[in-house]
């Protein structure tokens, strides 16, 4: 009878080959990791893939079927694939779960106000904000559909979500476009530029920009401010005041410059008086007066809603401070405080 030996380090290869070949196959026989496809479908949702989503989605769901993050972005995926009849028979079981969150509502309100079931979509918002009475997005949404039907409670939703939820920075956009329209320039103003600060690099910041500064023209057209100040609110007039002394610099013209001197002037008397009230906003401004950013602030919420060209030539004569506002700004998160509501 033949012999047959294997050297050792034949044996030492043979048995690696057999264990790379039975991992292949461990890896290969293992059920796909819902976590895993859920950021691929994520990717697709970031391409405006949304067949690829719905598809890799469906698949984690199958894994999954109780995940509400799973099942809000097939919903959403749906959504804007159009197809809003899948969308809310995707969502509306979640809304029944116990860790649905106002997000669930706010998207299937967003169907239903697709569907022209304006009904169904203000009775869920409701539903909503009794189990999240503070949620800025609810509010938002209630607002969003207000408007949408023509009616006057838009502004009172979006106040209610900036008192209940002051971080959440789309209500005060829809509350400054809403004051910029009906003439209340004030609160137009304010909350424009929270705005701004809240959402530095959002795609509508360029076009709050712009409000700002037409605001501030309309403004100061009028020649004294209290008097024509219909606004009896305190906070309003205690503007006003320290704004009204700043009338004889808006006559060289509202730019970036002359408001900067304006708004520096309004910082120094608001902070002279001791019993005005506490706002993060102008804390904020005083900050950068302080440390001799807010010429660089100003340029940067004025300047390039001004003249884009003008702008960009006053950046780089001065680089280094405009590069030290823009380190600062990304550096912290602008937020404004619980209690600090004046309106």
């Amino acid at each position: 009878m033949l012999g047959f030996v294997i050297s050792l380090p034949c044996m030492k290869k043979f048995v690696f080959v057999i264990a790379l070949v039975f991992q292949v196959f461990l890896v290969q026989a293992q059920p796909p990791d819902a976590t895993k496809l859920h950021e691929t479908a994520r990717t697709f949702m970031r391409q405006g893939d949304f067949a690829n989503a719905i598809l890799v989605l469906n698949r984690a769901v199958q894994l999954q079927p109780a995940n509400s993050d799973l099942l809000k972005d097939l919903a959403l995926s749906h959504y804007f694939s159009n197809d809003y009849p899948k969308a809310i028979a995707v969502i509306k079981p979640v809304l029944d779960q116990e860790d649905a969150d106002d997000q669930c509502y706010q998207i299937a309100a967003s169907i239903y106000k697709a569907m022209d079931q304006v009904k169904d979509a203000e009775k869920t918002i409701k539903r909503g904000l009794k189990k999240y009475p503070k949620s800025g997005l609810l509010y938002n949404e209630m607002g969003e559909l207000a408007n949408s039907q023509g009616g006057s409670e838009s502004i009172k939703q979006w106040e209610t979500g900036i008192e209940q939820d002051p971080n959440f920075p789309k209500n005060y956009y829809n509350a400054a476009r809403y004051y910029f329209v009906t003439g209340n320039l004030v609160w137009g103003l304010i909350y424009g530029e929270i705005y701004v600060n809240m959402d530095p690099l959002g795609s509508r910041a360029p076009q709050m920009k712009l409000m700002l500064l037409d605001g501030y023209k309309r403004m100061f057209t009028n020649i004294d401010l209290e008097r024509n100040n219909n606004d009896k609110n305190s906070f309003t007039r205690q503007f006003l005041q320290s704004m009204n002394k700043q009338t004889a610099v808006a006559t060289q013209g509202i730019n970036a410059e002359s408001l900067t001197m304006i708004r520096t002037r309004f910082i120094l008397d608001w902070f002279a008086d001791p019993s005005k009230p506490r706002f993060r906003l102008f804390d904020y401004q005083q900050q950068l007066l302080r440390s001799g950013l807010f010429d660089a602030y100003n340029q940067w919420l004025f300047g390039s809603a001004e003249n884009l060209a003008g702008f960009q030539n006053w950046v780089n004569i001065h680089s280094l401070e405009y590069n030290n506002f823009i380190s600062l700004q990304r550096s912290s998160v602008f937020k404004m405080p619980a209690g600090q509501y004046y309106h």
